[in-house]
């Protein structure tokens, strides 16, 4: 749609990953930077953590994209909460180890042979956990011991453990002093500040391809840095909305007008979810006031004016959203229509 209407090759602010767009701030260049140190090491374990939506997982896509597969057998794992037992299958699995025996001794055991004839072989593997805050002590403990495996006095495991802070609470843990020792490195990713946030939106809209249209006032770079707190994740998603909005409004230049109107739209989208969470929707009650129990005419008026306020925000919702649904469909209709010609 408005990748379309502003010329651009693609969308520049999607959510998924995509190393194309990583964007070396001082945070996430420190952090990439931790991460190689870390590899230069070989052992033990390199700790990354940061809020949702600070970059973590395009840290990692980053980072694999330029390793040496030849030198390394990579397994990125995305974790839930899982046992001891099950996180030891997970593991194997994500490097395509397929094991006979389910039983924990007879997994183990010849999954360390795999581990072994890997680096005879000249690859050692590197573990990647996403989310590792999601990990019980007792799983973490079992990857521990996988890096105490050695061929010949050299480490041949090495596990990168990405997650939310909580992490770095579960590692640091007075009961958890053997896997704090074995760390090589670890960094902790902050959010953008407002030059960075202005850099960092720039940077994903030239990388897909943008030529100025839209414009953007320098107010707006405030505004979307107030609202974000220089978060990526949130970045990218209130500037899909403002994109969004401009096509809809056939806008050339974005200010921090244009800015305010959709974060209205966001958090009057928020308030409305939380009523509907609130409210149960299969019932609807009347409640009638005794002349006591209704107060005065003020207090009648008062809660008119509010129920009145809350059928409107429903009405222009409503109606935003099917003006969006016809344009999508115009849209549409116009590319059938392009396609029937050829």
């Amino acid at each position: 749609m408005y990748d379309g209407f502003y010329n651009l090759t693609q969308q520049p602010f999607q959510l998924s990953a995509d190393p194309d767009f990583f964007f070396q701030s001082s945070v996430h260049k420190r952090a990439l930077a931790y991460m190689q140190y870390g590899l230069t090491q070989g052992e033990g374990f390199v700790l990354v953590t940061g809020s949702p939506g600070t970059g973590k997982t395009m840290l990692v896509k980053s980072l694999v994209k330029n390793l040496n597969r030849e030198k390394l057998l990579i397994g990125v794992m995305m974790t839930s909460h899982v046992g001891p037992e099950d996180t030891l299958r997970l593991v194997a699995s994500t490097f395509g180890f397929q094991y006979l025996h389910n039983d924990k001794a007879s997994l183990l055991t010849s999954f360390e042979k795999f581990i072994v004839e890997n680096a005879r072989e000249g690859r050692r593997l590197l573990l990647i956990v996403d989310e590792a805050q999601n990990l019980p002590k007792q799983s973490l403990e079992e990857l521990r011991m996988l890096t105490n495996l050695d061929v010949n006095g050299v480490p041949v495991f090495q596990v990168f453990l990405l997650g939310q802070p909580e992490l770095k609470r579960t590692i640091y843990a007075p009961d958890m002093e053997q896997l704090k020792q074995r760390i090589v490195s670890t960094y902790h990713l902050d959010a953008l500040d407002e030059e960075e946030t202005k850099e960092y939106i720039l940077f994903r809209l030239q990388t897909a391809g943008w030529q100025g249209n839209p414009e953007f006032a320098p107010d707006t770079f405030t505004e979307i840095h107030k609202f974000s707190a220089g978060t990526p994740r949130r970045i990218n998603s209130l500037c899909d909305r403002l994109l969004l909005f401009g096509y809809l409004e056939e806008l050339t230049l974005l200010d921090s007008q244009a800015v305010e109107k959709v974060v209205a739209e966001v958090n009057e989208e928020m308030l409305l979810e939380d009523r509907d969470e609130q409210t149960a929707p299969t019932t609807i009650s009347v409640t009638r006031y005794s002349d006591a129990e209704a107060g005065s005419l003020d207090d009648r008026l008062n809660r008119l004016e509010n129920n009145v306020h809350h059928l409107q925000a429903d009405v222009n919702k409503e109606k935003s959203l099917l003006r969006k649904a016809i344009l999508i469909q115009l849209d549409m209709d116009t590319v059938y229509s392009d396609n029937g010609k050829e």
